[in-house]
C-alpha cells in the first residue's frame, strides 16, 4: 500500500541514534494502523550513518535512504525528504532522539481538526540554557519580522499535509520558518505541546555560526512575506524618500545662495543632496528590475493557493 505517513529525517553524523530511532517509529506507527514509510535523510555523514541505515532495511521494510552528496545543511536535506517521500502527511523530525515519536498520532489527530499544519511545542524543553535563550531571542524576532505566533518554530517535529509545501523550495536555516510560511501562503497552522528528551548520543550540531544564517534568512523570509510580489512597494517608497529629502535639501540650498546670498560651494549639505537623489533613483531603479523578476518567476506558479473548485 501507498503510505499515508512519511517521516523525514534530517541525520548529520547520527549513527548511534538511527536503529532505536527506527524501531521506535515503527513500534508506534505500527499500533497507529496506517502505512508509512521512514525516509532518512543523510546529509553528508562521515560516521558511516548511511551504512547504517541500509543495515537496518532487512529489519524495517518501511525504511528509505536518501542520501546526499555533501554536508547540505538540514533545510536542503529537509527538502530532499519532502520532494521523494510520497506520503500524504509529511513529519519531519530530528535524528537525535529527542523529538518523541509518541507526540505523533496525537499531532495527527489535532491536524483532523481542520488545520493544514501542526507545529510541536517544545515547553519543557531539555537542552543548554545558552540554546533554550537564543531560541527565545530568535522567538521574538520572528515575531517581530514575520508576525509568527507559534511558540516553537524551530521544532522540527511538525505534521504537514502534502500541498500546503507544493512549490516551496527550502534552503539555508528556512525550515525553521516553515509554519509563516505556509501560513503566508493561507494554510492554517496550529500547535501542540510535545515531549522533548535529552540528547544521549552524538553531538549537537547548534552553534553561533548557525544561529547568524538563522538570523539572515529570517530577513531573506521577512522580505519575501512581504514584498515577493510587488518589490517595488518598498524599493520605490525609499527611493522616493531619499530623491524627496534629497530634493528638500537642494531646494534649501538654492534659497540660501539666492535670497541669502551665501556660498554653498563645498558644503556637506550639497553632496548630502545629490548623494540622496542618486540613491533615490537607484532605489526607484531597483525596485523596477526586481518587479519584472518577480513577475517572470511568478509566470509558472501564481503566488496564491487555491484551497478548492466547486
Amino acid at each position: 500500500m501507498a503510505p499515508e505517513i512519511s517521516v523525514i529525517i534530517p541525520a548529520y553524523n547520527e549513527v548511534d541514534n538511527v536503529e532505536p530511532l527506527a524501531k521506535e517509529l515503527v513500534d508506534v506507527l505500527g499500533a497507529y494502523g496506517k502505512p508509512f514509510e521512514i525516509v532518512f535523510v543523510d546529509d553528508g555523514s562521515s560516521d558511516g550513518t548511511a551504512e547504517r541505515v541500509l543495515r537496518l532495511k532487512d529489519r524495517f521494510k518501511q525504511l528509505r535512504l536518501v542520501q546526499m552528496r555533501r554536508n547540505f545543511g538540514q533545510s536542503s536535506a529537509m527538502d530532499a525528504g519532502f520532494k521523494h517521500a510520497e506520503g500524504k502527511l509529511l513529519v519531519p523530525m530530528d535524528a537525535d532522539l529527542q523529538n518523541d515519536p509518541r507526540d505523533i498520532p496525537r499531532m495527527i489527530a489535532e491536524l483532523g481538526k481542520g488545520f493544514d499544519v501542526v507545529v510541536g511545542w517544545r515547553k519543557h524543553r531539555k537542552d543548554p540554557l545558552m540554546k533554550k535563550a537564543f531560541s527565545r531571542f530568535a522567538n521574538v524576532l520572528r515575531k517581530a519580522l514575520v508576525g509568527d505566533t507559534i511558540h516553537d518554530s524551530g521544532c522540527t517535529l511538525k505534521v504537514i499535509r502534502r500541498e500546503a509545501l507544493d512549490g516551496v523550495d527550502l534552503f539555508g536555516e528556512v525550515h525553521r520558518f516553515i509554519p509563516a510560511i505556509v501560513k503566508m501562503r493561507g494554510f492554517r497552522v496550529t500547535e501542540c505541546v510535545v515531549n522533548h528528551r535529552q540528547r544521549h548520543k552524538g553531538k549537537t550540531k547548534y552553534g553561533l555560526g548557525r544561529v547568524l544564517r538563522g538570523f539572515l534568512d529570517l530577513l531573506v523570509v521577512s522580505f519575501w512575506m512581504k514584498y515577493s510580489t510587488r518589490p517595488i512597494q518598498l524599493f520605490g517608497r525609499l527611493g522616493v524618500l531619499s530623491t524627496g529629502l534629497g530634493v528638500l535639501a537642494g531646494l534649501y540650498l538654492l534659497y540660501e545662495k539666492f535670497i541669502s546670498g551665501l556660498s554653498i560651494a563645498g558644503r556637506p549639505m550639497l553632496l548630502l543632496s545629490v548623494l540622496l537623489v542618486v540613491l533615490g533613483v537607484q532605489f526607484i531603479l531597483f525596485g523596477c528590475l526586481a518587479d519584472l523578476i518577480s513577475k517572470l518567476m511568478y509566470r509558472g506558479a501564481p503566488p496564491y493557493t487555491i484551497k478548492r473548485l466547486v
